[in-house]
């Protein structure tokens, strides 16, 4: 994982980041604490896991969360835009999905997960279907691709 580069790159431009997390429940965070003078550049992480912390911590519109469901591009972006105007960090990623092994349905299976990077007035969300049926593995996975788009962003 390139964590540590995008680690040095943080500190070396400046740049502040926040995490708000959903179904990796603070690993993004953690993996970023983690790492000596982390506190340069490491706001905050969040990990509103259920629909009534996204609705109360992050100021959701509860229309979403029904209209389209915690697990949706829309509340993904909701998350991330609503996180920075919390966290005022120049980077802020957003994670929602399902991590299984139960909850996946037919239109959303275990292994969907959105992710939110909005940096300055640009917001990428990407949508991934991790294969591995494995909780822990949907959770690294996902860590690891967040990793690779901030890296790609700086």
């Amino acid at each position: 994982m390139s964590i540590k580069l995008v680690h040095k790159k943080l500190i070396k431009k400046k740049l502040t980041l926040s995490v708000a997390e959903s179904c990796t429940g603070g690993l993004l965070a953690h993996n970023f604490t983690k790492l000596a003078n982390s506190s340069k550049y490491f706001q905050m992480g969040l990990t509103t896991y259920s629909n009534q912390a996204k609705i109360k911590i992050l100021k959701i519109n509860k229309n979403i969360i029904q209209k389209y469901g915690a697990v949706s591009k829309e509340c993904c972006k909701a998350m991330v835009q609503n996180l920075f105007k919390i966290s005022k960090s120049k980077i802020n990623v957003s994670i929602t999905g399902i991590a299984g092994p139960g909850g996946g349905t037919k239109e959303k299976p275990v292994g969907l997960v959105y992710m939110g990077i909005k940096k300055g007035n640009k917001i990428i969300i990407n949508k991934t279907i991790f294969k591995s049926k494995s909780r822990k593995k949907i959770q690294y996975s996902t860590v690891k691709k967040v990793i690779q788009i901030i890296l790609k962003i700086i």
